[in-house]
């Protein structure tokens, strides 16, 4: 499946690129129009790559022990880092960040790690330093969006421009219900995912390990 934000991208691409090979057709030589169709028609397949969206079986787990909230995986990428911060924008208290890194060759689609209520999204302008980069959490581009879930918790996530990501796409509204697994964004061209939690979760991840979106479960959050 190709993602909607990829639809009207790939049709103005595949414009310009058949625009392309006409000229080089009628004003280039014949070695270049081959090199050049050639080059042109890998960089499509290869936008073609960028903007799939894989179906994911994720499904809403219905457990007997109620005392723990499962937390999954947001985006496709690898654990960047895992750390203790003090979350200073919405939750006002120490927090355990984990940060996951999404290459150009991630699947971009970005999903919610908790079933719950929305009740805070917004989006703050900023710089596009590289996206594994600490500081850029709170100096690049990026989307906060903070989700109730079915059994008190509040859990944090951020969307986070690098290098090549200059543009973030989110669907998160504020007060609406969400399910896990679910999409709540897109971003382009590389960038960072990251999740805020709890001090006492029990994380399930570590540093390098690959994660896949909408299925990896990250993290448990003990309720009692």
């Amino acid at each position: 499946m190709i993602h909607r934000e990829g639809i009207p991208f790939l049709g103005y691409t595949l414009v310009i690129i058949l625009l392309l090979v006409v000229f080089s057709f009628f004003l280039l030589s014949r070695l270049i129009f081959v090199f050049t169709s050639v080059f042109f028609i890998i960089l499509y397949f290869f936008f073609i790559f960028f903007f799939r969206n894989p179906k994911r079986n994720f499904y809403e787990i219905h457990e007997k022990n109620y005392n723990k909230e499962i937390i999954i995986a947001p985006a496709d990428g690898k654990i960047l880092n895992v750390q203790k911060i003090f979350e200073n924008e919405f939750l006002k208290k120490n927090c355990i960040r984990l940060s996951i890194f999404m290459s150009p060759f991630n699947v971009h689609v970005n999903r919610y790690p908790v079933s719950g209520k929305v009740i805070y999204v917004k989006y703050h302008p900023g710089k596009y330093m590289i996206a594994w980069i600490t500081k850029s959490s709170s100096h690049n581009e990026h989307t906060t969006t903070v989700v109730e879930t079915n059994k008190g918790k509040k859990i944090l996530f951020r969307q986070i421009a690098g290098f090549l990501a200059r543009r973030i796409t989110i669907y998160a509204k504020k007060n609406s219900m969400v399910k896990k697994g679910d999409e709540f964004g897109f971003i382009k061209f590389g960038s960072r995912v990251d999740v805020v939690l709890p001090l006492n979760s029990i994380v399930l991840v570590k540093k390098g390990e690959k994660v896949t979106g909408g299925e990896t479960k990250i993290s448990i959050i003990p309720l009692s």
